[in-house]
């Protein structure tokens, strides 16, 4: 372990003492975080920009929660905090969360554990520069084997399901009911249920056609809210949403198997199939919504990125980021739409607050002017307003 010239610092308790910060997201403490502090972070495969915000404030250590590379991506963040002479330790878990209190001292020992005086507070690992080397290129190697595999799906997808993509073969018919529309995709994941609840000032506003995935069908339901579509397996859906008048949608295989088939029958209810290699019903309700050409397209608990295709997260499959590349710019994430009426929300009633704290300043001169005399309450105050207007009078003389 490297800059061993920092530890032994205190003859009776070995090791490196400072300030312990929580920079995790749950903790404040990188508002707080200076030189010579141990910054408690949890950053799988730490960032280089992550990286540089910690080298600006110059930490005596950096004590990871989770592995500062996991091995899915080659990271350079931790070879540039090594670099600057930081001590990097990992695999520490949530205990070192829970059991430092921000702002107090820590003492990291040699082998990576944290103490407090002489508590135990969590053990890692240290990460040293032969370490850290050894594992970006093994994570280099991983990432290269994993994309030419991927890219490999990706042409075998683009044979078997050509005519989707490009013609929509294979779509069922709506009718009218997406044609020029918003669209809102719900999608069971990611924190979908509060996602749409700070959608609702979208909603009320757009009305936008909504469309339930899978389990996210009964989110809609249970808020409120009555699917236009539902897209998934009816096993997994409940009987509410399913006979809430939406028209219901089953994935089926290109032979035309389907699913849940028997539930829907039971239930005595109609539906649609869409045959299909696809297998996530995410991806099918966002090339349904494009193909009858909306307006735009918003998506709740369905987000894919380049960093989830990295990581072979596995809804971030072939077809995943065909079918975002083929909805194109219509595609907006429901985050971005929730943060635009987050900040009109807060804007648009600051007005409020301030012409209210007029009404109340004026409501006390009021109250103040009327009992301030002998007389009645409106005489009072119309001797007050003859004094005052005489005064303003006097000033332009």
């Amino acid at each position: 372990m490297g800059a061993m010239s920092l530890f032994n610092r205190n003859a009776d308790l070995p090791g490196l003492q400072g300030a312990t910060r929580n920079c995790t997201t749950q903790g404040k403490g990188f508002k707080r975080l200076s030189e010579g502090d141990l910054a408690i972070i949890d950053a799988p495969d730490l960032s280089r920009a992550f990286a540089q915000r910690l080298l600006a404030a110059r930490p005596a250590a950096v004590l990871n929660v989770s592995r500062f590379t996991t091995g899915a991506v080659p990271n350079f963040g931790p070879q540039m905090l090594l670099d600057a002479g930081i001590i990097l330790v990992e695999g520490f878990g949530n205990e070192i969360v829970d059991g430092i209190k921000d702002g107090k001292k820590g003492r990291l020992t040699e082998d990576g554990q944290l103490f407090n005086g002489e508590r135990l507070i969590a053990s890692g690992t240290p990460v040293n520069a032969a370490s850290a080397e050894k594992s970006f290129t093994e994570a280099q190697q991983s990432l290269l084997d994993h994309m030419e595999a991927y890219f490999g799906n990706t042409i075998q997808f683009i044979h078997s399901e050509a005519p989707l993509l490009i013609d929509g073969l294979g779509i069922p018919d709506t009718g009218n009911t997406i044609e020029g529309k918003k669209v809102l995709v719900v999608s069971p994941g990611n924190n979908h249920r509060s996602k749409l609840k700070e959608l609702r000032n979208f909603i009320r506003e757009y009305d936008p056609v909504l469309i339930g995935v899978d389990g996210a069908a009964d989110t809609l339901v249970e808020l409120g809210y009555k699917p236009a579509l539902i897209v998934g397996n009816p096993t997994g859906i409940g009987a509410d949403a399913l006979r809430s008048g939406a028209h219901v949608i089953l994935p089926a295989d290109p032979d035309g198997h389907t699913v849940g088939l028997e539930r829907i029958q039971d239930l005595g209810i109609g539906a649609m199939t869409f045959p299909s290699s696809v297998s996530s019903a995410t991806d099918l309700a966002l090339l349904l919504a494009n193909y009858h050409n909306p307006q735009m397209i918003v998506n709740v608990g369905g987000p894919v990125t380049l960093d989830d295709v990295f990581a072979g997260q596995e809804d971030a499959d072939p077809a995943a980021l065909l079918t975002r590349a083929k909805v194109g710019t219509k595609l907006v994430d429901g985050s971005v739409i929730a943060d635009l009426y987050n900040v009109r929300s807060s804007g648009s009633f600051a007005w409020l607050w301030a012409l209210l704290g007029i009404l109340v300043a004026v409501a006390v001169i009021i109250v103040i002017a009327g009992t301030a005399g002998g007389g009645s309450f409106v005489d009072n105050l119309i001797d007050t307003w003859n004094s005052f207007a005489l005064t303003v009078q006097g000033w332009f003389k």
